[in-house]
């Protein structure tokens, strides 16, 4: 069983900046992709972001040159790095471990989630 605990969501400023944190319990997080997704009042959870067992990262179009995912398997953590925020990328971002490591756009492919964080972007 893994537990992923996500941190650093807020509010923010059009044009600012963030950086999520997702802890993970358990021995074998370096095996694991990890992935960010996050859902938005009234739309389905959507995918963002994801970094494999390998360190090969994927994004979405809409994350593409602003957002950037990154690993340290040493602190058990993943992060993700947000500038230029815009006021769509208001939503509650997830952290998500899928047990086979390679990296999956879709939510229903990831094993184990967090409690989500909320980002709120103002205009």
């Amino acid at each position: 069983q893994v537990q992923l605990v996500e941190s650093g969501g807020g509010l923010v400023q059009a044009g600012g900046s963030l950086r999520l944190s997702c802890a993970a319990s358990g021995r074998t997080f370096s095996s694991y992709a990890m992935g960010w997704l996050r859902q938005a009042p009234g739309k389905e959870r959507e995918f963002v972001a994801a970094i494999s067992w390998s360190g090969v990262k994927y994004y979405s179009d809409s994350a593409k040159g602003r957002l950037t995912i990154s690993r340290d398997n040493a602190l058990n953590t993943v992060y993700l790095q947000m500038n230029n925020l815009k006021p769509e990328d208001t939503a509650v971002y997830y952290c998500a471990a899928r047990r086979r490591g390679l990296v999956s756009t879709t939510p229903e492919d990831y094993d184990y989630w967090g409690q989500g964080t909320q980002v709120t972007v103002s205009s």
